[in-house]
């Protein structure tokens, strides 16, 4: 009786032109494949294979018979594969290394979108500076991470821009008569000034801006996450840098106001970042789809 084994070890033989190599592949022994192989012929009543020395070749009747079982084999393959990913989706786990604005300004909206429709992939999220969501990454601690600039990487690491965003630089109340007219940057001496700690990309980023002017990045408080940074603000502790769609509200509403700067503040970029040496699940690259 021809089995589905049969087939399947058939596909393999043709595909390596050898039986061993064949049990290599599946993980099975040479003297059991050229039973089968030997079996097949004998159940079809024709030889298939022409054994030499050099390996085996196929003979005319198995040329036809690897046309119709290379089709079958490939398509039940694409079949359990299809299965796999499904299970994915249905219990599947996706880790994401994120910065905070990359979290806020792109990340959340998909994640919300992503769980409408496969509501059972869980997500793990760890909230990084760029750098040590690049680290976590390295490290496949993480599956990808979501990142701002600026941010330098490596192979095997892949970066794909996601989006572009504006930061301002803002006061609050005390702070109103600064934004009543186009400032420079030297204007700010002796105003504290909000920043966040050295060894993130924000804090990289503000440095060569104010360098790049002949001017000290140093703030007079630090904040450990840009979340902290505006209601130290709105409570009249200094002033800084933060992401105008962020500020909006707090604009809005007349607890912060925009100050103009004479000199451009730099586009910040929200980068994907992925590892080529690690193997995606069909969760993983279903989320990055919906990036």
């Amino acid at each position: 009786m021809i089995t589905y084994d049969y087939y399947r070890i058939f596909y393999y033989v043709a595909q390596y032109k050898s039986f061993t190599r064949a049990a290599e592949a599946l993980h099975n022994n040479q003297p059991n494949i050229t039973r089968c192989m030997n079996n097949l012929e004998s159940e079809l009543n024709c030889t298939l294979f022409l054994r030499s020395n050099k390996g085996i070749t196929l003979t005319p009747e198995g040329k036809r018979l690897y046309e119709h079982v290379a089709i079958a084999y490939e398509q039940l393959s694409l079949g359990e594969d299809e299965i796999r990913q499904n299970r994915d989706l249905e219990n599947g786990l996706v880790s994401i290394g994120a910065s905070e604005n990359a979290l806020r300004l792109r990340l959340l909206p998909v994640l919300e979108r992503f769980h409408e429709q496969y509501p059972h992939v869980r997500i793990r999220i760890f909230n990084h500076s760029t750098p040590q969501a690049i680290l976590a990454l390295e490290s496949k601690v993480v599956d990808f991470a979501a990142v701002t600039s600026p941010l330098t990487i490596q192979k095997p690491l892949h970066k794909t821009h996601l989006a572009s965003y504006r930061e301002i630089l803002i006061g609050g109340t005390k702070y109103k008569e600064l934004a009543s007219q186009i400032r420079s940057l030297n204007d700010l001496s002796g105003i504290p000034v909000i920043g966040l700690a050295d060894g993130t990309g924000t804090r990289e980023l503000y440095h060569r801006y104010f360098l790049s002017h002949g001017l000290m990045f140093a703030p007079d408080m630090e904040a450990a996450t840009t979340d902290q940074i505006l209601p130290m603000i709105t409570h009249n502790l200094g002033i800084g840098f933060y992401p105008e769609e962020l500020a909006a509200e707090a604009i809005a509403r007349g607890s912060a106001y925009a100050i103009r700067l004479v000199e451009p503040i730099p586009e910040r970029e929200i980068c994907l970042v992925t590892n080529s040496s690690t193997q995606m699940s069909a969760a993983v690259r279903k989320v990055i789809s919906f990036l």
